[in-house]
């Protein structure tokens, strides 16, 4: 089961790059969506998007007509908890091996606010007998925001999955610093059993007596939305801020294990506005490559959206690592040098619809080619693509 990077590097899509400086836009390729805040698609099945709605389902819309399934390809609506906005059905990772296994993965709220990370498998690739899930992990949320939720595939075959501090403001509990708990963590593990999960020998805290075992990296304190760069395997990272800054934190491949990324104590580069949480970056702290302020301008926001860095056939944006903000509905992009952003560009009045504007941003998503969808929390969905 395990992915080597060269398998992120699909060489059929150079051939058919667009020019540079060809005008981009979008294409709607879903719409009539309950809170979608998640779209992807399983190795080697193309012309189909899988939608997740935050309330419990996934639907499965054929990319060419815009046409929803029928029936839903999951529908838990009964276990997930929506009593907190940010709770809900928030994160789904198709094994690899998918096609094959039907398996995947979904990371979601329950109705006693623990956070679940469950295993389905699909017999047909087309539905799901909610019978076939086995709890692969479950922990308590303390507070009903900040729950991460982004779960994924690496390149090294470890399914990770992005944990928020918990909640509340200001992490009361400093998890984000505590290595006796999942919340405020990257975590790593190996879901290659037929049951259950076993902890990687090489996870940095495995010889610990105090640290949770499947812990990979902490200090984060909501990272909504992460992304590992199909052609190089290196990690993205958006992570919402507290009350002044928004941050983007990277990892090349092969690197970041132990990574502290520096909350409570940092909100983007600074100490937190709260003093009595904030402080000096830990030492050998990871900083974040981008940070914005809060407010309303074309360079602000208030909710980072992690993205992608883009692989697909659009030349002037091959390269470019493309995020943008949920309240304040950006869409940016730049491309990483010397470890800090440069070239920075905002393509907000591009990337529209030709009636109306994208007005939540709740995810970014990538198909088997690299093809870039923007998904919009009121109910649509939209391809970038060369005008």
């Amino acid at each position: 089961m395990r992915i080597h990077t060269i398998m992120f590097a699909v060489g059929c899509f150079v051939a058919g790059w667009l020019p540079a400086g060809a005008a981009i836009g979008v294409r709607q390729v879903a719409s009539g969506l309950e809170r979608p805040l998640w779209a992807g698609m399983p190795r080697n099945i193309d012309g189909k998007l899988w939608v997740m709605e935050q309330e419990g389902r996934v639907w499965i819309f054929d990319l060419a007509s815009g046409i929803k399934s029928e029936q839903p390809f999951l529908d838990i609506c009964n276990e997930v908890s929506r009593k907190g906005n940010e709770e809900g059905l928030l994160g789904l990772a198709f094994d690899p091996d998918f096609q094959v296994n039907g398996r995947y993965y979904v990371n979601f709220t329950d109705k006693e606010h623990f956070t679940r990370i469950v295993r389905f498998t699909s017999e047909n690739h087309s539905s799901t007998d909610v019978a076939s899930a086995e709890v692969v992990l479950r922990f308590k949320q303390p507070f009903e925001n900040h729950n991460g939720g982004w779960i994924a595939f690496g390149p090294d075959g470890m399914l990770y999955i992005g944990n928020g501090d918990g909640g509340s403001g200001n992490d009361p509990n400093n998890n984000g610093q505590s290595l006796d708990t999942l919340l405020g963590k990257m975590l790593r593990i190996d879901v290659s059993p037929n049951q259950g999960y076993k902890v990687p020998s090489d996870n940095p805290f495995v010889a610990s007596k105090t640290a949770k075992p499947e812990i990979w990296a902490y200090g984060l304190r909501n990272p909504w939305r992460c992304s590992f760069d199909r052609k190089t395997g290196d990690l993205w990272i958006g992570d919402v801020g507290q009350n002044k800054w928004e941050e983007v934190d990277f990892m090349p491949q092969g690197k970041g294990a132990g990574a502290n990324y520096g909350w409570r104590l940092r909100e983007g580069a600074v100490a937190t506005p709260e003093p009595s949480a904030g402080g000096p970056a830990p030492a050998g702290a990871t900083e974040p490559v981008y940070v914005y302020p809060h407010g309303g301008a074309t360079d602000q926001g208030v909710c980072v959206i992690g993205g992608y860095v883009y692989r697909g056939p659009i030349a002037e944006l091959q390269g470019r690592y493309v995020f943008g903000d949920y309240q304040n509905p950006r869409i940016w992009s730049f491309i990483l040098k010397d470890g800090k952003a440069a070239d920075f560009k905002d393509h907000t009045d591009a990337l529209q619809p030709n009636k109306g504007r994208i007005a939540l941003i709740s995810s970014f998503a990538e198909d088997n080619q690299g093809n870039l969808f923007i998904i919009d929390h009121t109910g649509m969905v939209y391809q970038v693509v060369a005008k």
